[in-house]
């Protein structure tokens, strides 16, 4: 069995605009109302991917839903030409393009029954992401069918907002060897709502079949989500062995050093300094909210926003780093603009599954030849821009639709996923 680290991102959807709908998310504030490129948008995360084939890794995709979401506004007794200016945006949202909310994943080496689980998210915190999981859970069941090696769960119920893999990071000495899970969850942000409840977390651990003993359930500090992180991805990132962090991610990270140096001896801490990098600086540059990977010839690199070599504590901090002996050797900053101006950079465009690339559904696996191919299609086809008050014009809902059924007609997936 050829078990790696895949990489499933989220392609960027035709609709993809800036409503402002994510409280707490700092950039989605700032930008509300601006003027989105869905075209340039949907470009940018395919030459991430793009790039990252070339850094020798395996790349997947998940695709665009489906917008406006008619069941949704129909269950809310309104349609799109009716429905308030809010809740046509929610109905509208791109933003299942930030697959780390997808779902939560344990690997095979972890679970009780030696199969790969994965959790829908709930994302009941959010109205605007609260109706993605159906169609969501619909390509995990695609893409992850192969009964004996995989398991796919139904989203934990409300109240407990779960949302997904942002929360969670697997320590390890290599992909396919037993991990030690770790879910963050918040209690407060003062005036921003934590979005990860522990019930949530504890659920998820227990259905996947954990072991008690390498799990471990870690609180994010309330300043940090004050600050803007409105998921632990945004302050923290883990790969294999290495923990690469803020100093204020954790609300006792003592504690929980303490315990993931028990639970994994071989565990190297990266922590970067508040007195070095601000939260502030972190949150804006997207520092952490990276792809932490390790290249096929064991090196690790970070594939971060370019924003971060433009905040210069940040890019400082970051060449200090690199220069040194310590495990992250390479800095690789990509170009995700229109992401990052809606709250979402490199780490939250992916998922990631350490499985076998037989057991999974090849139409969700890429190569440069397939991105190829929907890149002409989004060059086509995806609209170039849009603003919030073009929402509700018919004749850029009709091009939102036709492009989703090209690509999706494309990829040869129009039979399992027509809406």
């Amino acid at each position: 069995m050829s078990v790696r680290e895949i990489n499933f991102d989220g392609i960027i959807g035709p609709s993809h605009n800036y409503a402002g709908l994510s409280l707490g998310n700092l950039a989605s504030a700032r930008n509300a109302g601006a003027v989105a490129h869905p075209r340039a948008a949907a470009l940018q995360g395919l030459e991430k991917m793009r790039g990252n084939i070339r850094l020798g890794l395996s790349q997947g995709i998940f695709l665009p839903q489906w917008r406006p979401d008619v069941a949704w506004l129909t269950k809310l007794g309104t349609d799109v030409g009716n429905a308030e200016p809010h809740i046509r945006a929610a109905a509208m949202s791109a933003s299942s393009m930030w697959a780390a909310n997808a779902a939560t994943v344990s690997p095979a080496s972890d679970t009780a029954d030696g199969r790969t689980h994965l959790t829908v998210a709930n994302l009941v915190t959010m109205p605007h992401r609260s109706h993605e999981w159906p169609q969501t859970l619909a390509q995990l069941r695609i893409a992850f069918s192969d009964a004996q090696a995989f398991a796919v769960h139904d989203p934990i119920p409300a109240p407990f907002g779960d949302e997904g893999a942002a929360n969670h990071m697997r320590l390890c000495e290599s992909h396919g060897q037993p991990g030690v899970e770790v879910f963050v969850y918040g209690r407060s942000g003062g005036a921003f709502p934590a979005r990860q409840h522990v019930e949530a977390s504890k659920a998820i651990a227990r259905i996947h079949g954990l072991d008690p003993a390498r799990t471990l359930f870690v609180e994010q500090s309330e300043a940090a989500i004050a600050a803007g992180a409105f998921h632990n991805d945004v302050v923290a990132v883990a790969n294999e062995r290495v923990l690469f962090t803020h100093e204020q991610a954790f609300a006792d990270k003592e504690a929980f050093y303490a315990a993931l140096r028990v639970a994994l001896p071989c565990v190297e801490i990266v922590e970067v300094p508040a007195s070095a990098v601000s939260l502030s600086d972190a949150i804006t540059s997207y520092l952490f909210n990276a792809q932490l990977v390790t290249l096929p010839d064991g090196a690790m690199a970070l594939v971060l926003p370019t924003e971060a070599r433009e905040t210069p504590a940040v890019w400082r901090w970051l060449e200090q780093m690199v220069a040194g002996n310590g495990p992250i050797r390479r800095l690789v900053p990509v170009d995700v603009r229109q992401s990052m101006a809606n709250g979402g950079g490199p780490a939250c465009l992916r998922l990631r599954v350490v499985a076998d690339p037989a057991d999974i559904d090849p139409r969700f696996l890429v190569d440069e030849a397939r991105i190829d191919d929907i890149s002409r299609i989004v060059s086509h086809y995806w609209p170039e821009s849009i603003a919030p008050q073009d929402l509700s014009d018919t004749r850029l809902i009709a091009k939102i639709e036709q492009s989703w059924l090209t690509l999706v007609d494309h990829l040869a997936l129009s039979g399992d996923l027509y809406p």
